[in-house]
């Protein structure tokens, strides 16, 4: 049921004060329910609340949806990307009432004696008209994913140095059944023992075409965050489920794994000829050696323009320069920041700085052709920065993709 007009002013007249215990209100509410319901620890990303990145969060979907509740329409792409992960972690329907619980209650805290009777049923209306709309579509996720709607357990056949602190994960069903097509681009979430006892989960974008034998992804050593203003190698917080994988994880090792999800992908499904501009950095690199490869091998005669960004060495570059020289119409940039002795321009590299479109050659960003598709991964600053140099050339907003795996957008998350 929708909220009235009165209930809507009521939510709207408490988000000031809401925004400004953000930190304070998801704090309290993860502890608490947390404290009351342990085994959700087995969803929630514990690096990303001991960093602050989940509550954070929390608070910001929830405050978009409550300041466009009347506009709704706006916010379908953060929804569907959210539903998307709700689903690679194996949220359920049970699991709304207990958050919609906790979070009132924050609320609560913070507005005080403002948290009357009617503002607290505008609130627990207002949840429930978000949460019914993520139910919904996540449903219909849930029947897409058909009998694999679960964990599954595969095993670790072999692991493959990529680059400097990247591995390739090569993983095989343990019940040997066919697995599912999906669309390059898209992740599937891992999932191990933590040392803390409980399960973690993390997710992986796909670094290969489909196969229906294994799937594989590509895992970068997370460091953490460096201190601030710190000349020392200084990190807090580093990765708990990329660094277990590489540090402890070798071949024959047992992981799990949920269906092939994401709304971050290429659709490959029709025949479709305009070109296709790829644009990585670092590990971003994955989803796009997966759409890369796809496209050469369905759609072959498709331009294809590769740029990426490297500090010293390129993930998959024996892999690159082979797509390159048996396939016309596929061309590259690469740039790296940290040059190596045996490192030869217009080789192994093509610019010795970090990636700047507006050095790349027209012709490979194929900026007059309207039909051009633009995917970017990498770090979040990389890909406001491209997304924005694009736009800024005319290139309608539509046609440029990003991977945002950034807690900023998600409630139940990853990292």
């Amino acid at each position: 049921m929708a909220l009235t007009y009165q209930q809507s002013r009521l939510v709207k007249d408490t988000i000031p004060a809401l925004r400004e215990h953000g930190e304070h209100i998801t704090t309290t509410f993860y502890r608490n329910m947390l404290r009351d319901h342990p085994e959700l620890n087995n969803y929630f990303n514990s690096v990303n609340q001991k960093n602050g990145r989940q509550p954070r969060a929390l608070t910001s979907v929830i405050l978009n949806f409550a300041s466009n509740i009347s506009h709704i329409s706006e916010l379908i792409p953060k929804f569907e990307r959210m539903c998307n992960k709700h689903c690679s972690l194996g949220i359920r329907p049970e699991h709304y009432p207990i958050v919609g619980k906790y979070l009132l209650q924050a609320f609560g805290e913070v507005l005080g004696p403002a948290m009357t009777p009617a503002v607290f049923t505008a609130w627990e209306k207002a949840y429930w008209v978000l949460a019914k709309m993520l139910i919904g579509r996540e449903a219909q996720l849930y029947r897409d994913f058909g009998k694999w709607t679960s964990w599954r357990k595969f095993k670790i056949d072999r692991v493959v140095p990529e680059a400097e602190d990247i591995y390739s994960f090569y993983l095989v069903p343990e019940d040997g059944k066919k697995l599912p097509k999906f669309f390059p681009g898209q992740y599937v979430s891992l999932r191990i023992h933590s040392p803390e006892g409980y399960m973690q989960a993390r997710q992986y974008s796909l670094s290969e075409a489909w196969r229906e034998d294994y799937y594989r992804i590509s895992v970068k050593r997370d460091e953490g965050a460096r201190y601030a203003n710190s000349v020392s190698k200084s990190f807090f917080y580093p990765g708990l489920v990329s660094n277990m994988l590489i540090d402890h994880m070798p071949a024959d090792s047992t992981v799990e794994l949920s269906h092939p999800a994401g709304e971050f992908f290429l659709d490959v499904g029709n025949s479709c000829t305009t070109p296709l501009v790829l644009i990585s950095a670092g590990v971003g690199v994955a989803p796009m050696v997966a759409i890369a490869n796809t496209v050469t091998e369905t759609q072959p005669g498709r331009p294809i323009s590769w740029i990426h960004g490297s500090r010293r060495t390129v993930p998959f570059e024996d892999h690159v320069a082979r797509l390159r020289r048996s396939n016309p119409g596929f061309r590259t940039n690469i740039f790296k920041t940290h040059l190596a002795s045996g490192d030869v321009v217009g080789v192994t590299y093509d610019y010795d700085f970090r990636v700047d479109l507006a050095k790349v050659g027209a012709d490979d960003l194929f900026l007059h052709n309207s039909g051009t598709e633009y995917f970017i991964c990498g770090p979040e600053q990389f890909m406001m920065e491209m997304s924005y140099y694009l736009t800024a050339q005319g290139v309608d907003a539509a046609r440029v993709k990003f991977e945002l795996f950034s807690t900023g957008d998600l409630a139940f998350k990853h990292q």
